[in-house]
């Protein structure tokens, strides 16, 4: 009747990066297409160079030196993982830029991560990128249709 016992409030993702959204089981490593991290979706992105955008405001809790993932935590606890690429974490580095956030430091959705050189590093790798779900807390998230986003379009439903 006041909203005492309302549903837990629904979290809002972002796309990462502009580009094609698709079923992260279509992708080619085997740990993210069966889900042994978490549910989530995948992006081919568009661009020689690429920026990644935090997906979600919170705590981010991992930010590795290499450059080819990060993790928030939004303030309901939900936990999503960024990873640019397969086997990217062998580039040690090379063709990705941290910008302007460090590991411990909150980020608001939108918040510009890294940039990484998806020419170089499509020679060597696939440089699709996964929005992963580590830990729902609980939270039920809804993704949009499979389509083409511009980054920092909203992804998900409710």
């Amino acid at each position: 009747m006041f909203g005492l016992f309302s549903k837990k409030e629904q979290e809002t993702l972002c796309a990462p990066v502009t580009g094609e959204m698709i079923d992260i089981a279509g992708v080619s490593d085997v740990t993210f297409a069966n889900r042994l991290l978490g549910d989530g979706v995948a992006f081919r992105a568009e661009g020689d160079v690429v920026t990644v955008y935090a997906p979600v405001s919170g705590k981010l809790e991992s930010l590795f030196p290499t450059g080819h993932a990060f993790g928030i935590e939004a303030a309901n606890g939900l936990q999503i993982l960024v990873h640019i690429g397969i086997n990217t974490v062998e580039a040690n580095g090379d063709g990705f830029r941290v910008l302007s956030h460090s590991q411990g430091e909150k980020v608001k959705a939108g918040d510009a991560l890294i940039e990484y050189d998806a020419k170089k590093l499509s020679e060597k790798y696939d440089t699709t990128v996964m929005l992963v779900i580590t830990d729902d807390n609980g939270h039920e998230l809804k993704f949009k249709e499979y389509s083409r986003y511009e980054a920092r379009d909203v992804i998900t439903e409710g």
